[in-house]
């Protein structure tokens, strides 16, 4: 069993969300912190610079683009200078090729007039100076969740993330795989986390965020007949359909596209399996997909809804919304803390401790 406290760190678009938890002690005591993500925090403080005229030199490490990027085409449109190392230029786009047609001038070597900007999803010295303000020592465990779309230059990032989910169906798609110790090279972001934190255990957030709804003591009743799970995360929903341990069928669309009606017509289709990839990826969605034996016929209807956005389900039939531990803004650190138990042969029942 491992000693020590482990710091569970769910980094999602709108948050970054964080759980320290160390065996033998009430998960209501525990340290529990809800932040802005830190593609919000690096794309303000490059709007701030921006705002100065500044020149600026993006460095660190591959993090989530999004505001990130979207920062980085408004500083160039304003006409002033950003230079990037290729490393930090990826959380651009995958194409440091298209990074450069944009402006970006690719550098390993710091400007002298311009502003050193550090990217990374993990700000480790953030992290360790938060914390011994309070007099917490920072843990030596770490579990993190990013959402990592792969490194795909030549094809749709969205295509591409969603081949994996497919790929992982079809491999049975059993909850012990959504956990990694070391992930697979196209996966980046993902590695980017572990260069950071060497040893640490990774997940991608919409697993992350299925993991933990299932220890919901809604959840634990219905999940050997089968059930849905949907995170309605500040950018992307994600449902999957679980039956003891495994995934029978994943979906995944962007929150900000979707409303009520959509949601619900969307899932009411995928729980039969009659909603196609293709229709949830022409309307800009990452995809859905079915394991190749996937049941017919089989009761999914209840369902277990969690995350920020989670509003959008409002009047859900047979729905529930969950709150592992009490806490719907930690589900998915509470799914990375289970993921990481299971790892380690933990011998007690984590799920319990959350009731």
């Amino acid at each position: 069993m491992f000693e020590g406290a482990l710091l569970a760190l769910d980094v999602g678009g709108g948050t970054q969300d964080l759980l320290i938890w160390e065996p033998g002690e009430p998960v209501e005591n525990a340290v529990k912190l809800v932040l802005p993500a830190p593609t919000q925090v690096v794309a303000h403080r490059l709007r701030a610079l921006t705002a100065q005229g500044r020149a600026v030199f993006l460095h660190g490490r591959l993090m989530g683009g999004g505001a990130v990027t979207h920062a980085a085409r408004e500083h160039l449109a304003r006409g002033l200078p950003l230079y990037a190392t290729p490393q930090a230029a990826l959380t651009l786009n995958d194409r440091l090729d298209l990074v450069q047609t944009w402006g970006v001038v690719l550098t390993e070597a710091p400007p002298s007039a311009a502003a050193p900007l550090a990217l990374g999803d993990v700000d480790l010295a953030a992290w360790r100076r938060l914390l011994a303000a309070f007099e917490v020592p920072l843990p030596g465990h770490f579990a993190v969740a990013v959402q990592d779309h792969g490194f795909s230059p030549e094809m749709s990032n969205r295509r591409f993330r969603f081949q994996y989910w497919e790929d992982f169906l079809h491999r049975q798609g059993r909850l012990q795989d959504l956990a990694f110790a070391e992930p697979p090279a196209f996966f980046t972001r993902m590695r980017a986390v572990a260069e950071t934190l060497p040893g640490t255990l990774l997940m991608d957030t919409c697993a992350a965020g299925v993991r933990g709804a299932l220890l919901d003591p809604q959840a634990r009743p219905h999940q050997e007949e089968g059930l849905t799970v949907v995170n309605l995360g500040n950018a992307h929903t994600f449902a999957a359909l679980v039956q003891g341990e495994r995934l029978w069928g994943i979906y995944e669309h962007h929150t900000g596209l979707l409303t009520p009606a959509k949601l619900f017509d969307h899932l009411t289709r995928f729980q039969t399996g009659a909603l196609t990839n293709d229709e949830v990826f022409a309307d800009q969605g990452h995809g859905c997909a079915y394991t190749p034996d996937f049941p017919r016929g089989r009761p999914f209807a209840f369902t277990v809804i969690t995350g920020p956005r989670r509003r959008l389900a409002r009047g859900w039939p047979d729905g529930v919304f969950a709150a592992p531990g009490g806490d719907l803004m930690l589900t998915g650190c509470f799914g990375l803390v289970a993921a990481f138990l299971e790892r380690q042969q933990f011998p007690v029942n984590f799920a319990a401790m959350l009731w």
